[in-house]
């Protein structure tokens, strides 16, 4: 009856563990771009070989944050051409033709002018008032602003904009290289997990074999067979579970990268434990000043902010502009003439006070708030950094022991399964060593996707996790340096 009541938590354990994996995937999410992807990949009926660096090459060539980050950077750059085409000369060309029908009189021209042009008192009597004209012009035209202080003002901080808007979509990059690494990871913690559920039912398989010979051969009890079997099965469960988890983390990444959610796919990068070089927090806060890309981008808001209050403190300043045009006009079959204009004018603005004082107090308001999203920005890479470091520590701690109770449990199971084989005991502590190695290899599948995760959360915080990636899951290595084997458990397929 002892022996009963300490299975029964094993089971629950097991089957608590089965059906909390079976959740539906918080990572399908519509509302969150980073989740999506434009399509851009077919579906092909082979099994495709996908590598982590696979996986995020098209994770940044489809993903549709990115994309819609490309898309405001293209948009910055035509708002800055679109603000500099106000300064610069605007030359068109006009022509035409039209059939045209004039009064006289009407332009205030009288018949008692006509006596002065000494014309013959029978001519004036048949001269018409009212005449018809085809008329022909052609001219070109140029325009433009010489001066404009508060445009030229308003086209430097939106061409700063553009380059905000360029670091933007950096940032964004580096996001999803984190997203799209730490779905592959997950991926290949899974796989792990699978393939130790797949390692254990082939164990269970034969011990309820040799439970189902010895209740036959009436050396054990009846009870030692159906234990050996409800473990099996419940590992048949685990194993379903775990199956379910990793198809469920393969689509994730496929939706992330653009590729057909019918795509078979096998991840091919096994990544193991790989210990990261010491970083000081002081060097970590100066490369991150110098790498992230939403420091950056601030830096430019602030320098537009500075720009159009400029702006508007120049907006009191007049403004001069040019206009002119040449051509010739001219009557059908008659002379042409050629006609041309050459005017500058200076445009002062006036009673406009309240306007120019509400655009500074409000370029002004900007300025302050852009200026204390710096300073809390600063604040936060410190905190950011300081977490990242100490998820390092904790991380690389849990993996050590973490694989020393795999090696522990390793050597627990084997024991008890000898002393059942020999008919010392029966296999209820097997079934327990069993449950035991099931948690020590799934803890440290975890503590090494965790870790690796923490690495490149760091690489994140730094701002070049879209560059350094691999460097950083390698064990800070040299980009084009090997990793060696290190004779550890692999946390990865």
């Amino acid at each position: 009856m002892s022996k009963c009541r300490l299975i029964v938590p094993v089971l629950a354990g097991l089957m608590a563990t089965a059906c909390a994996s079976a959740q539906s995937n918080p990572n399908n999410s519509a509302a969150n771009p980073y989740c999506g992807s434009v399509q851009a990949v077919a579906a092909t009926p082979e099994v495709k070989q996908l590598s982590i660096d696979d996986a995020i090459r098209m994770g940044i060539e489809n993903n549709l944050a990115l994309t819609e980050a490309r898309q405001n950077q293209q948009t910055a750059k035509a708002q800055a051409s679109q603000t500099l085409n106000l300064l610069l000369p605007n030359v068109y060309i006009t022509g035409g033709t039209g059939f045209h029908q004039y009064n006289l009189e009407a332009q205030g021209f009288r018949g008692e002018l006509l006596h002065s042009f000494g014309l013959p008192p029978s001519e004036i009597a048949q001269f018409k008032f009212v005449t018809k004209v085809d008329l022909t012009q052609g001219q070109a035209h140029l325009s433009q602003t010489l001066f404009n202080w508060a445009g030229w003002d308003l086209y430097r901080a939106m061409k700063t904009g553009a380059k905000a808007a360029y670091y933007n979509a950096q940032s964004t990059r580096g996001l999803v290289v984190l997203n799209v690494g730490t779905t592959y990871l997950q991926a290949i913690a899974d796989g792990a997990q699978l393939d130790y559920a797949h390692a254990l039912l082939k164990t269970d398989e034969t011990l309820l074999n040799q439970a189902v010979a010895q209740h036959e051969a009436g050396t054990t009890a009846n009870l030692d067979e159906l234990r050996a079997r409800v473990t099996y099965q419940t590992q048949q469960q685990a194993v379903i579970n775990a199956e379910n988890t990793l198809e469920k983390d393969e689509i994730t990444l496929k939706r992330q990268i653009g590729m057909d959610p019918a795509q078979k796919i096998q991840l091919i990068d096994a990544v193991p434990f790989a210990d990261l070089a010491a970083v000081t927090i002081e060097d970590a806060k100066r490369e991150a000043y110098a790498n992230r890309q939403d420091y950056q981008a601030l830096l430019q808001n602030i320098r537009v902010a500075e720009l159009e209050r400029k702006a508007a403190t120049h907006e009191r300043f007049p403004t001069v502009n040019f206009n002119g045009n040449y051509g010739v006009s001219g009557i059908a079959g008659g002379p042409y003439h050629g006609v041309f204009m050459a005017a500058g004018s200076i445009e002062v603005p006036i009673f406009q006070e309240a306007k120019f004082r509400g655009d500074r107090d409000v370029a002004e308001s900007q300025l302050d708030s852009y200026r204390s999203q710096m300073a809390d920005l600063r604040n936060k890479i410190d905190q950011q950094l300081r977490d990242s470091l100490l998820d390092l520590k904790t991380a690389s701690d849990l993996v050590n022991v973490a694989r020393s109770n795999v090696d522990l449990s390793n050597t627990a199971l084997q024991q008890t399964t000898e002393r059942f084989q020999a008919g010392v005991d029966d296999n209820l502590p097997v079934v327990q060593a069993q449950s035991t190695l099931a948690q020590a290899q799934s803890q440290y599948v975890n503590s090494v996707r965790q870790f690796n995760q923490a690495k490149l959360g760091l690489a994140r915080n730094l701002g070049i996790i879209d560059t350094q990636y691999k460097t950083y899951l390698q064990g800070g290595a040299a980009p084009d340096g090997k990793t060696g084997a290190t004779g550890q458990p692999q946390g990865g397929r």
